[in-house]
């Protein structure tokens, strides 16, 4: 592979992440601001439900809307591997398997999301139920669909942690870059776990606190799509191999 084929390589991988990250933060926004931050009404299963079934059509866009982002999420992985890789090969392994982790939840997790329309669709084998008690089971997928979604922020925050650590020492990308995922990570762990050990406080904080993530991710990713990587300082750490070496110098 010629210098020029990987300084190619690098701004391409670069770009088509930043792309990839673009329409990953869309969609987030779109599934869990505009669709279900519109139809779900906290604390009331009757007012949820009819708002659901009366836009049922924008509810199953944001259920699409989330597995695109997650379809995002893989080739994002691969993308930031070979890009850190040069850093730390095995840092960027496991940064990028914490993210797929994380996208393994979360796809699961859209089940509660299609248990919801299961519940309130009306089908023939839901019949022994009264519509109060298939509100209040439609209400429950939503609340562990929020549980489900915290949880998978947790590996997708020790990924963006781990990311930061290696863009902070790459030399290619700026260190402030570094400085927003790891910002990025810290917001998202304190935040799912608040929810699970504290719900009244994760309650209060939110949305204060995912606000520094969505600063962090969206930096990153215009970042990624106007400048890409610093090419010859790129060049010049695949000649001189990993900043941090593995196990026995590999």
């Amino acid at each position: 592979m010629t210098n020029r084929t990987v300084k190619i390589s690098a701004q391409a991988y670069a770009r088509i992440a930043g792309v990839l990250y673009l329409i990953n933060i869309a969609c987030g926004l779109f599934g869990e601001i505009f669709v279900r931050g519109h139809l779900v009404v906290a604390g009331d299963a009757v007012t949820t439900a009819h708002r659901i079934m009366s836009s049922e059509f924008l509810f199953r866009c944001g259920i699409a809307g989330d597995l695109i982002m997650h379809i995002t999420d893989v080739p994002m992985a691969v993308i930031f591997y070979i890009l850190l890789r040069p850093v730390s090969r095995d840092l960027s392994l496991l940064s990028a398997l914490f993210g797929m982790l994380q996208t393994a939840i979360l796809c699961a997790n859209k089940l509660n999301l299609v248990t919801v329309l299961l519940l309130l669709g009306g089908t023939s084998s839901l019949k022994a139920f009264d519509p109060s008690q298939l509100q209040a089971l439609a209400s429950l997928s939503l609340s562990l669909h929020a549980y489900g979604f915290g949880i998978g922020l947790i590996f997708f925050g020790m990924s963006c942690l781990v990311a930061g650590y290696l863009m902070f020492q790459s030399g290619y990308f700026p260190k402030i870059l570094g400085v927003l995922q790891v910002m990025a990570g810290v917001s998202y762990l304190i935040n799912s776990f608040a929810q699970l050990l504290v719900p009244a406080l994760a309650n209060k904080m939110f949305p204060a606190i995912v606000l520094p993530a969505f600063i962090g991710e969206l930096g990153t990713c215009l970042w990624l799509i106007v400048k890409c990587v610093n090419v010859l300082k790129w060049d010049e750490r695949v000649r001189m191999g990993p900043v941090i070496e593995g196990p026995a110098g590999m």
